[in-house]
């Protein structure tokens, strides 16, 4: 893909950069006409969201919080007030640009106050990344540093800037002085005069970027747009956004694919698009390139990891059930022309209904301004998500495969191969999922809360790192390694009619000591065309240990969120409760058969403890551990898996 930087240099561009009073992206709270002629029901819940806030008890910030990340691993209880403070400040700004009564101005002005004298806006995980010494707590001494969520604030404070001046100058005009010069000493000179926050990917051109480059890049971009006044800084700006953004996407795989998972996409491709239509309005449209492939397929891969409803396909630290912002994917779709994408947006519009605004995660005015001024194009909009039956990235070697174009009907698989240095990296190459009827059977855990040693050097002490608590081997004692040079080899993908699947060698994923020479995995699933057969997902095995091996033992790991019966002859039920209290039921989803002579099975609960994962899957999982019955140095094995009728 061409150059943006040197692209915009050779058009001209800088000459039509809009200065700060002509760059206009959203009504200001003084033009009426606009904010009045959103629908009723949206200003009704706008203002019902911000008065919540009213007198606001706001949350205490302390010192001793801030440096319980250092010393006991805990970043939560920082980071829980800290982002209560910014989305009562927001809900009120909105609230009160919607209503203009002046009912919310006194919470707002406190909100501004306390987050201005906060100590550092950069939260207490992120420190150690900027600052040079005693990075337990913040140091007022030292040049800020930039982080996603001082990037957040500081998009905040200039969007704050820019609707509500007018009416906080007639209260006093210190406090959007006071907001202009926080911004200026934590946000638009650190960003002008750093070059070594890591995301920006100028020094350290080798290290990988992830959505932390087009996250903090878009927030500090929007504050330069809305905030900063001097021409040339202005443009200085904006061509280092630029230079950073060419960096994120040289380092992205053609096909689009997100190797953090469609968690991460909002903050990834998403806040790309947010960088791209920042740069199409400051040059009223001049710079466009929304027809780069590179660009559609970043945008495209969102909807190829859909499977059902919430639930999307969650390799590496996504969930597997998130709640994508309808109005962006949306957008994104128009922009590059593409029906679906507009379809996944207007179908997770209407699941969410007049609150779906409410469920950013962050409640960024960068995505929430578009979402209520373009509600009414998504509201009126009725087209229908279709749901494609093969998708095979090979940038980041994932393949799903689904058994219908229904997706609450059949069976779905994914596999992957890849590297076990990916972003938000799980030792997991070679592990799949299955669905049935739009539901998880075979999953993908997650990850839990985040704590310190989430990012250390012990994160894979971690059980949801490791290849064990996947639905991967474990051979001769040995898990997967994590690191670059642990990954697929021969990975070959197929689709026809009749079978779409994957091939991999997961050798190179385990330590020599493992004594493995090969282990061909093949992940599948048949389509049989004949009248009344049923699709089967397999698990077909080659495996070959060296010579030089002195045993040849191995399990097969199987993670599952339904509660497996063994039955006789080697098969195995996954049954999912329905329902709850008194009206629960047992249902039948799956159906696993292997050769009941091969394997010996031992079914383990896995209690659920942290509060990240038991949201997500309830009190417990359970592990199938499959041991074979006779060692030998070569051989192989299928397991069949189809859904149980009845």
């Amino acid at each position: 893909m061409k150059s943006l930087y040197e692209w915009f240099s050779a058009q001209g561009l800088a000459d039509g950069l809009l200065g700060k009073a002509d760059y206009k992206p959203f009504p200001i709270i003084e033009q009426r006409n606009e904010w009045e002629a959103l629908p009723s029901e949206l200003r009704q819940s706008v203002v019902a969201e911000g008065e919540k806030y009213l007198d606001y008890q706001w949350p205490m910030l302390t010192a001793a919080m801030y440096g319980e990340f250092a010393q006991n691993g805990n970043r939560s209880r920082y980071d829980g007030p800290y982002h209560l403070r910014r989305r009562a400040v927001t809900s009120l700004a909105l609230a009160e640009c919607v209503e203009n009564k002046g009912r919310f101005l006194k919470d707002i002005v406190d909100g501004i106050w306390l987050i201005s004298e906060e100590s550092g806006w950069v939260i207490s995980a992120h420190n150690r990344m900027f600052q040079r010494e005693h990075a337990d707590l913040p140091n007022v001494a030292e040049q800020p540093g930039i982080d996603l969520f001082a990037a957040e604030t500081g998009n905040l404070f200039a969007w704050l800037h820019y609707l509500l001046r007018p009416a906080l100058d007639r209260i006093n005009p210190l406090i959007d002085r006071r907001i202009l010069d926080e911004l200026r000493r934590r946000i638009l000179d650190p960003y002008l005069q750093r070059d070594d926050c890591w995301w920006m990917g100028l020094q350290e051109r080798d290290k990988r970027l992830n959505n932390w480059t087009p996250w903090c890049t878009s927030n500090c971009l929007s504050a330069f747009l809305l905030a900063e006044e001097d021409a040339g800084r202005r443009l200085q700006a904006v061509q280092k956004a630029m230079r950073s953004i060419d960096r994120f996407l040289s380092m992205h795989p053609a096909d689009g694919g997100c190797d953090e998972g469609p968690g991460y996409w909002n903050k990834a491709g998403g806040s790309l698009f947010d960088c791209l239509e920042l740069l199409f309005a400051a040059t009223e449209g001049k710079f466009n390139v929304y027809d780069e492939p590179l660009i559609q397929n970043i945008a495209r891969y969102i909807y190829k990891v859909h499977i059902h409803d919430r639930y999307f396909l969650n390799f590496a630290d996504g969930p597997h059930r998130i709640t994508v912002e309808e109005d962006l994917v949306y957008r994104y779709g128009k922009r590059i022309g593409d029906e679906n994408m507009m379809a996944l947006g207007t179908a997770f519009h209407q699941m969410l209904g007049t609150g779906g605004w409410k469920n950013m995660k962050f409640l960024s005015f960068l995505r929430v301004l578009p979402a209520l001024f373009n509600y009414r194009n998504i509201d009126d909009d009725s087209r229908s998500l279709t749901f494609r039956k093969d998708m095979w990235m090979e940038g980041i070697q994932v393949m799903a495969a689904r058994e219908t174009e229904a997706s609450d009907r059949g069976l779905y698989v994914a596999m992957k191969g890849g590297h076990n240095l990916e972003s938000h990296n799980h030792n997991d190459i070679g592990h799949f999922v299955v669905y049935a009827d739009g539901l998880p059977v075979l999953i993908d855990v997650g990850v839990e809360e985040y704590t310190a040693k989430t990012f250390s050097a012990q994160r894979y002490e971690i059980w949801t790192m490791q290849s064990g608590y996947h639905s991967l081997p474990t051979i001769n004692g040995f898990m997967q390694q994590d690191g670059s040079e642990y990954r697929a080899t021969d990975a070959k993908y197929e689709a026809s009619d009749e079978c779409s699947q994957l091939t991999l060698d997961l050798a190179s994923a385990y330590l020599p000591e493992a004594g493995i020479a090969s282990w061909i995995r093949t992940g599948r699933l048949l389509h049989p065309s004949g009248t009344g057969a049923e699709a089967v997902v397999e698990l077909e095995e080659q495996y070959t240990f060296n010579a030089k091996a002195d045993e040849c033992r191995f399990t097969l790991n199987l993670m599952t969120c339904c509660e497996p019966k063994l039955q006789e002859n080697g098969v195995v039920t996954f049954v999912r409760g329905t329902g709850q209290g008194a009206a629960a039921e047992a249902k039948e989803a799956l159906q696993m058969e292997f050769d009941g002579s091969q394997f010996t099975v031992a079914v383990e609960t896995v209690a659920l403890e942290d509060k990240k994962l038991r949201n997500a899957w309830g009190e417990r999982l359970y592990r199938i551990v499959l041991a074979p019955t006779e060692l030998r140095r070569q051989g192989g094995h299928t397991l069949r898996f189809r859904q149980a009728r009845g």
